[in-house]
């Protein structure tokens, strides 16, 4: 949808002479608006001739070409950066309300992502925008695809997502599942297709198209500026960032252009992989599922997060020299191992010697995986528990095989990690053991690092899910700082195009 503010005719002129001015400015003809609604209406009798003063929405095919070409200030449309989860659900309610929303997706869509990612993991080539982080969907579309969380849901979000996905292909016992899941391969046939649904409802999708710049005046956003061959300088008073946790050069473009902004906790740690049939016996039944929480002496929270059973490690890398590692499943779970990532959590105060900025975090990563690449050329890190603990190189693997998506290597990850996350760790390890039989055993494989649990920064924003100091812009997701996973995420998407949509209401 284009909204066009400051449009001025004499008193009393009328709708229709509105209708007529706007197609006269938007170089069209009033027959093609599919849609004209006012939005506000003002009286100015500052001067001789009065005049009445209009911000009107219109919808049109080609909204993005049109915007471009008409060049006005005051015309502007409505941005999605991002299309995972949050991206996906905030263009998807803006669609369904008729906002025909434009969306910027710096990596490929699904089908051409999975190649590109197939490549990585068989060649170790990666592409900068295209991989397991950055692409339709998401990170959270090459993991397990889960959909729990503990958030509260009074409005029936949840109930929408579901409902949504359902009806896109996934199956109906996501609604019933105590541990809901979708799996990698489902995903790559369901997001596509509500892609194509925003699309039947007016929406624009340009993959390829990066995030450079935000164009920002007394405090609001006038325009963003876009790489790729759908890019250039957009004009635009209303952008939802949808970031991933991974998206650290917008971070700092954020940064640099004076967004308020915060270092924040995370969390920081392992895979940890078992045959999976040592994990269903001890909790019987078949393709278990776990959640541990180990509360550590200094004070630390260690817990497992993202449990793939009968899963995979992915190499999750993003950047070139740097490697991280997430989990990732099919919808049949049927893989030999089961993974989930031991993490501990760490806060600014953990990491204030890579500084007291807001992006302090994202250089402590960094300079982790780092090092998580050098410990074995580029490959995964591979240990064995009983390596790990006593601090030495893992020469060969015990009964435990890794089922992993990418090449591996055996090392030492007490080389990678800081230590204290290290000591948690082995402390909580015991505790972890007796609570299912065998997860410590000296057999037990780690792969390094998770590094990328949850975003390092938060992008700050008021009551009504605005930059702080920057009006029209919606930070929004798991990158921004404000979810932790597919569902929470999407609410929050949602979420910010409600507000959206009602404050246009209220105008």
């Amino acid at each position: 949808m284009i909204r066009i503010s400051d449009i001025r005719v004499p008193a009393g002129a009328g709708e229709e002479h509105v209708r007529n001015k706007v197609a006269h400015l938007l170089r069209i003809e009033a027959s093609d608006m599919l849609k004209f609604r006012v939005l506000k209406k003002a009286r100015d009798a500052r001067k001789k001739d009065i005049l009445d003063v209009y911000t009107v929405a219109v919808s049109v095919d080609g909204e993005e070409g049109i915007v471009k070409k008409c060049g006005k200030s005051n015309v502007s449309i409505m941005i999605v950066i991002g299309f995972g989860p949050a991206g996906i659900f905030a263009s998807l309610v803006l669609a369904r309300e008729g906002y025909r929303p434009v969306v910027y997706e710096r990596g490929r869509c699904i089908e051409d992502r999975a190649c590109d990612v197939q490549k990585f993991f068989e060649t170790g080539v990666l592409d900068h925008d295209s991989n397991v982080q950055f692409g339709e969907g998401g990170a959270g579309a090459f993991s397990d695809g889960k959909l729990s969380t503990g958030i509260k849901d009074k409005e029936g979000r949840k109930e929408f997502i579901l409902d949504t996905l359902i009806k896109h292909g996934a199956d109906e016992q996501i609604k019933t599942d105590s541990h809901p899941h979708i799996g990698t391969d489902r995903l790559r046939e369901i997001i596509p297709s509500i892609r194509r649904e925003i699309e039947e409802l007016g929406g624009e999708i340009h993959f390829g198209c990066a995030l450079d710049d935000i164009i920002v005046s007394d405090g609001r956003v006038e325009g963003i500026v876009v790489s790729g061959k759908q890019g250039g300088i957009i004009s635009c008073d209303n952008v939802f960032l949808c970031l991933g946790h991974s998206a650290r050069d917008t971070f700092k473009m954020l940064f640099d252009a004076g967004f308020d902004m915060e270092a924040k906790p995370f969390a920081v740690g392992v895979r940890a992989e078992h045959r999976r049939e040592l994990i269903d016996s001890a909790l019987h039944q078949e393709c278990a599922s776990y959640r541990l929480t180990y509360h550590a002496l200094d004070g630390r929270g260690v817990y497992s997060f993202c449990m793939c059973p009968g899963g995979y490690v992915v190499n999750a890398s993003s950047e070139k020299g740097r490697l991280t590692v997430n989990g990732m499943s099919y919808s049949a779970r049927d893989g030999e191992n089961s993974n989930a990532a031991i993490v501990c959590t760490v806060s600014p105060e953990d990491y204030k010697e890579y500084g007291d900025d807001a992006l302090a975090g994202v250089r402590f990563q960094r300079e982790i995986e780092k090092k998580a690449f050098e410990e074995c050329d580029g490959t995964i890190p591979y240990q064995r528990y009983e390596d790990f603990r006593e601090n030495r190189t893992s020469e060969a693997l015990g009964v435990v095989k890794p089922c992993c998506k990418g090449s591996y290597g055996l090392g030492n990850i007490r080389n990678i990690l800081p230590a204290f996350i290290c000591d948690d760790i082995i402390e909580a390890m015991p505790s972890f053991g007796k609570k299912i039989a065998g997860y410590d055993g000296d057999d037990t494989l780690f792969a390094g690092v998770e590094a990328r649990t949850s975003s390092p920064v938060r992008i700050l924003r008021n009551d009504d899910m605005q930059a702080e100091n920057v009006k029209g812009v919606y930070p929004v997701g798991e990158g921004a700082g404000y979810a932790g996973g597919i569902m929470s995420a999407a609410i929050d998407g949602m979420k910010a195009a409600e507000k959206n949509i009602m404050r246009y209401k209220e105008l």
